[in-house]
């Protein structure tokens, strides 16, 4: 037999280390998730201000540019669209809340999105 004998006390030590380890694992991994959940906001704040804007950048909406901005994005998001008509341009921002992975901890603020849009020429 070749190497060092194993002590009677050395049993476990691995498994110990482990859960010495896992806590650290958790927290890196919800770090992911909660960037991952923060890009995916920024990507849905985008798409309401830009739909906000390519609405109210129309000659004759068919809806408001808020509701048009609200029902591009998903359920939970929940975005505050504002919209500034400009003279020859509309200008959308979208902002959201970004959601914790742990509750009661808030470590990303709000996302803001902005859209620019040219307004439709409606004359013949």
């Amino acid at each position: 037999m070749t190497g060092t004998p194993r002590r009677p006390r050395d049993r476990g030590v691995a498994s110990l280390e482990y859960l010495g380890m896992l806590p650290i694992l958790l927290l890196i991994a919800l770090a992911g998730i909660q960037l991952g959940i923060a890009a995916y906001c920024g990507e849905q704040a985008g798409t309401a201000a830009r739909t906000a804007a390519r609405t109210a950048a129309e000659a004759h909406p068919e809806t408001d540019p808020q509701t048009a901005g609200d029902n591009a994005t998903s359920g939970w998001v929940n975005p505050a669209i504002g919209v500034d008509p400009g003279s020859s341009s509309v200008t959308a921002t979208a902002r959201v809340q970004v959601p914790s992975v742990l509750p009661g901890l808030s470590f990303i603020g709000p996302i803001t999105r902005s859209a620019t849009m040219p307004k439709e020429d409606d004359t013949p």
